[in-house]
């Protein structure tokens, strides 16, 4: 698909982003609850940062049943029938409890059903939503319903929510407590757990040594990127690369693109390898990355193509920050009871980031990328950078305020390169208040990246979802090609491997 311009949508969406300023009178008559740190740092300029996920369902989407399904769920949800306000005595910011009117959060467009380019119509659609501002009047979140068949679903569905209401774990974990099984409409879905191996009884001198040892590697990569970190904080910038955002990208308009591969592709080649799903995919970036910026920097000199088959600098300096909850996840099942019996469960914005290398080269060897990936993986499992960026922003906000631990924030997070995420997505097939789902595709923008790359497991795909820059990456859909190219590349490398 080629580039294609914004056109303006009517989304019926309000413009007016003004935070709601409280008596201290009017105060007690509320129920309120104070912010937590991440949300007041996502309520700054500088990190004024939202979440789309769009639904793709395999029938069209009857609006009413929606607005029913929310009314008994999303709307018992704290977060989600609060707005923020602003104490004017203390200037400290709580969340208010309000009354949700649900018919003012759904936008159910009229559209020709047998429109030309629908999937075009769809991209331009969710692209303009990300210059549109929430209404902080009321509570953050819409639901939009568009009745257009495209290439890969009959209906879409898009949930916009700012970011201060959750982290993304917690909303990728809310909405699928919404959801149920589409063989059991009574039953939640299941998501892959973890089987860890059980150890072997090893003596008690073996023990202590593997403690000791354990310890002393945690001191030390915990040592390595505390250091990294404030060299970023301070002066360690990455490499001006083509992928690489400017001044203000965090502003501009983001074209919001996915593709889809097979999990069972990534489940092969991490079984040939016995790696993990998360190192078949911090591979695929890596060597989807080079491939792409190896075509960029082949291209760059008047358009004409390279005959050179390695294009790329050398020493590139490319880093993903890496987001992560450092707080245990809630559960589908906690919340699914939470919204339905209105009780208490843990929630907000816990969430801690890692900088993460990803080396940009053309090895012979396709695997290596792989390698090469689990190898940092492996360090970044060890460290306590997490607890580290998360402690170090909560500790920079109590002493200096939320809008020096943004900027602090910001400027780590702008001298990366690109946001990556993984998240874990059911097992079988899923409905959406009665629709079944082809896909999901969640990310988001507002962040001072040109590139955001969400991985998200559903059955036996995973979706790959992107919002950029077009004046960054004028060519989205070639990005995904390299990612899914390097997919295959592994698969078939693992394949000869196993043959010889």
């Amino acid at each position: 698909m080629g580039s294609l311009g914004l056109k303006p949508i009517n989304t019926n969406g309000q413009k007016n982003s003004t935070v709601v300023v409280i008596e201290p009178e009017q105060e007690q008559e509320q129920e309120q609850e104070p912010a937590s740190p991440a949300t007041r740092l996502f309520h700054t300029k500088n990190l004024n940062c939202h979440i789309i996920a769009i639904l793709g369902c395999t029938t069209k989407i009857n609006p009413d049943v929606i607005k029913k399904g929310l009314e008994s769920t999303l709307l018992n949800h704290p977060r989600f029938s609060s707005i923020p306000v602003v104490d004017e005595k203390k200037g400290v910011r709580k969340w208010k409890k309000t009354k949700v009117n649900v018919e003012e959060h759904i936008v159910c467009p009229d559209l020709d059903p047998d429109m030309d380019s629908p999937d075009e119509f769809l991209e331009n659609y969710t692209s303009n939503l990300t210059t549109i501002p929430l209404d902080m009047t009321k509570p953050l979140w819409e639901v939009h319903i568009l009745n257009i068949k495209t290439s890969e679903a009959n209906a879409i569905g898009i949930l916009k929510l700012h970011h201060s209401i959750g982290d993304g774990m917690s909303i990728v974990s809310l909405i699928l407590a919404c959801t149920r099984k589409a063989s059991d409409p009574e039953a939640l879905p299941t998501l892959p757990s973890s089987t860890k191996k059980e150890k072997n009884d090893v003596g008690l001198l073996r023990r202590f040594c593997y403690y000791v040892w354990f310890l002393c590697m945690v001191f030390w990569y915990t040592i390595v990127d505390v250091v990294l970190f404030l060299a970023t904080i301070l002066f360690l910038k990455d490499t001006e690369t083509p992928m690489k955002g400017g001044v203000g990208v965090e502003h501009s308009p983001k074209r919001l693109v996915h593709t889809t591969v097979s999990l069972d592709d990534m489940k092969i080649v991490k079984n040939a390898l016995n790696l993990t799903i998360n190192d078949v995919v911090m591979g695929m970036a890596q060597a989807g990355f080079s491939r792409y910026l190896n075509r960029r920097y082949g291209n760059k000199n008047g358009g004409k193509e390279s005959n050179k088959t390695n294009n790329l600098p050398k020493n590139i300096r490319l880093r993903g920050s890496i987001v992560f909850n450092i707080r245990p996840s809630t559960g589908i099942k906690a919340l699914a009871e939470m919204m339905e019996k209105k009780s208490n469960a843990r929630w907000g914005n816990k969430i801690g980031y890692v900088l993460t290398r990803l080396p940009i080269s053309l090895p012979d060897n396709p695997l290596d990328y792989i390698r090469e990936a689990k190898n940092i993986i492996d360090k970044k499992k060890l460290s306590l950078e997490s607890r580290f960026s998360f402690t170090a922003a909560k500790l920079t906000q109590d002493i200096f305020g939320s809008k020096v631990a943004a900027k602090v924030t910001r400027r780590v997070l702008s001298s990366t390169t690109v946001l990556i995420s993984n998240v874990v997505g059911p097992q079988e097939e899923i409905t959406f208040y009665g629709h079944k789902l082809a896909y999901v595709a969640p990310t988001t923008f507002g962040l001072p990246y040109a590139v955001t790359i969400h991985f998200q497991s559903y059955c036996n795909k995973m979706t790959i979802s992107m919002a950029v820059d077009s004046q960054v990456i004028p060519d989205p859909y070639q990005l995904c090609d390299d990612l899914q190219d390097s997919l295959q590349m592994f698969k078939e490398a693992v394949t000869k491997q196993d043959m010889v």
